[in-house]
């Protein structure tokens, strides 16, 4: 008579028992992916192409804290994003099997990795390197968290604000061997901050659906599919000047130049691509759509991370 009860019971116990009894590197794996490590490892690359392409003497011992210390920050930061969005993540198909919202992992881990880890990462950053890189480090963190994340909920502006963490650490490299801002550094800031516009742009097109079960409002939901695939077109125009800003800067060479130009006009190519309409051919013309779906927002979603990539890597290899 009150099996259903007992079933529901045993159930959960076998759910708790099965948790509780994981092997200690499948917990190790899910603690790591508190970090985002893909995402991480990204940004940790522009922080060493911050540092490669700088002015003066790079010393091992500092580099190796700049990129140790990076990793930790940028890892802490997305710990804490993980723990402030568990209940959206539960909602979206894309995220809810991360460790926090399928209950791998408790939600004190997140909060003790992102508190902790920064307590002694920064310190390290100011001791082993100097004193701006580690605010700068401090910045993109508190901007991240406190800041771009609640933020998702509320308007479509966290897009620009959350740009602005995410291009901090190719500007860490420099200062880390400078111990200045100025305008090496400054253009390879912008040139990441403009990146991200476009890029993110795409991923809240093909992404939409998710994201509004998520109750994020992403750009393409709030101003619509037609006006975000505009500004994807116009910010990577905006794009290719910024990259060829490094030329005359002195930061590379007519090689990196030509490579730009070529993968700018491939991108600005594709991305004009997603403003073409077409009318139904058995339908009325005030009834358009656009010739490229969420297939196209997809595709220049990797696009953009192949460009970055050739771009860095002409920039790297061309480098005085």
């Amino acid at each position: 008579m009150h099996t259903a009860p007992l079933a529901s019971a045993a159930t959960a116990t076998a759910t708790v028992a099965t948790t509780t009894a994981r092997p200690p590197l499948a917990v190790v794996r899910d603690v790591l992916q508190l970090a985002k490590p893909r995402l991480s490892g990204l940004v940790v690359c522009t922080a060493a192409g911050g540092l490669w392409l700088a002015p003066g003497r790079r010393e091992a011992v500092p580099a190796a804290v700049l990129l140790a210390g990076t990793t930790l920050v940028v890892g802490a930061a997305n710990a804490l994003n993980n723990f402030l969005e568990r209940d959206v993540d539960a909602r979206m198909r894309r995220t809810r099997n991360r460790p926090l919202p399928s209950g791998r992992v408790e939600p004190w881990v997140a909060v003790a990795i992102g508190l902790g880890v920064p307590s002694l990462a920064l310190p390290a950053l100011a001791s082993f390197t100097n004193g701006l890189t580690a605010a700068l480090g401090a910045l993109a963190l508190f901007l991240y968290v406190v800041v771009y994340t609640p933020m998702k909920r509320t308007s479509s502006l966290a897009l620009f604000v959350g740009a602005v963490p995410g291009a901090i650490p190719p500007l860490m490299g420099w200062t880390a061997a400078t111990g200045r801002l100025d305008a090496g550094g400054l253009a390879l800031f912008a040139l990441l901050f403009l990146w991200q516009l476009p890029h993110f742009l795409s991923v809240s097109l093909y992404l939409k659906d998710d994201y509004a079960r998520g109750g994020l409002k992403v750009f393409a939901i709030v101003h619509g599919e037609r006006a975000t695939r505009a500004w994807i077109a116009v910010l990577t125009v905006a794009l290719v000047p910024v990259s060829l800003s490094l030329v005359p800067l002195g930061l590379a060479g007519p090689a990196y130049g030509a490579i730009s130009v070529a993968l700018g006009g491939g991108l600005v190519g594709y991305a004009l691509f997603g403003l073409v309409e077409r009318v139904p051919a058995h339908g009325s013309p005030d009834r358009r759509s656009h010739r490229a779906g969420p297939r196209w927002a997809r595709s220049f979603f990797l696009l953009t991370l192949a460009y970055l990539t050739l771009l860095f890597a002409a920039l790297l290899l061309g480098a005085r």
